[in-house]
């Protein structure tokens, strides 16, 4: 599509995108990020029905609009449920999903089983990029909307640009995600681009006490938090930005470049105690 007929189309009609997860931490940042763009908002949720409550009241304070979708994306016919239940809220599906919701349970190559696995790949991996399969076989009984209008953005980790054995399920499920975004990208051309966001350590995670995030966060080139709002403005960079495509951005002040033995979290704890 061109600049101009890009430009009209904006100004005519607001774009909506899809933000998995998008009731709590970085997926309400999401929402709140591509709402003050102009973008209207389909925020998922799982349980967090009170939080995506308040997202949604915040967004609407911005002045765009927010409908919530409510999903267990561990079902295995989840993206079609999901996907037409964006069509059927909105009458099209969004210009941009972001797949943010993903599961992080602590195991390591030794306790990983079975059950942990395939849960981790189904949410983490399989979900997001049948997301992304989906949108394109709708674009494809639409009219012609051009090259690179509509976009996919796979959420994922600075792990998987700085290995570790802590967190082995969730990290195999991050890494195959993020090999398989240059595959979708050549897949899903020219009706959608397809791009990753790698962030850093951005909120508590898992075990981690208040102390030990804010001395963790700090473990980084920068040698400061990450600011989660700088995050989510990454991901709308990425849905604005037509030239990018197969792509990660590392929204991570430089913490993929800090290579630790262990997760963070457990390296500085290890590191004290030396």
């Amino acid at each position: 599509m061109p600049p101009a007929a890009r430009e009209s189309h904006s100004m005519s009609k607001p774009d909506w995108v899809l933000v998995t997860g998008g009731a709590l931490r970085l997926g309400r940042e999401i929402g709140l990020a591509f709402a003050q763009a102009g973008w209207n908002v389909l925020c998922h949720y799982r349980t967090s029905e009170a939080e995506a409550l308040t997202t949604q009241a915040a967004i609407r304070d911005l002045g765009r609009d927010c409908l919530l979708v409510r999903m267990d994306l561990a079902q295995p016919d989840a993206t079609s449920h999901l996907l037409n239940q964006c069509l059927t809220l909105t009458g099209s599906a969004p210009r941009c999903i972001v797949n943010n919701a993903s599961i992080f349970e602590a195991d390591d190559a030794c306790t990983a089983n079975t059950r942990g696995l395939l849960d981790h790949f189904q949410t983490n991996t399989v979900t997001p990029l049948l997301l992304g399969n989906a949108l394109y076989a709708w674009l494809q009984t639409q009219p012609s909307t051009g090259s690179g209008h509509y976009s996919v953005i796979h959420v994922l980790d600075q792990k998987v640009h700085n290995i570790n054995p802590d967190y082995f399920s969730y990290t195999v499920s991050k890494l195959a995600l993020a090999h398989s975004i240059a595959l979708q990208a050549q897949a899903l051309a020219p009706s959608v681009r397809v791009c990753g966001l790698s962030p850093g350590l951005v909120y508590l995670s898992g075990p981690q006490t208040q102390d030990n995030f804010d001395r963790a966060s700090q473990i980084n080139l920068l040698k400061q938090r990450i600011q989660p709002a700088d995050v989510a403005r990454c991901a709308v960079f990425v849905a604005q930005n037509t030239s990018l495509n197969g792509c990660t951005l590392q929204a991570d002040n430089g913490q993929h470049l800090v290579p630790l033995s262990r997760d963070v979290m457990w390296a500085i704890e290890e590191n004290s105690h030396q």
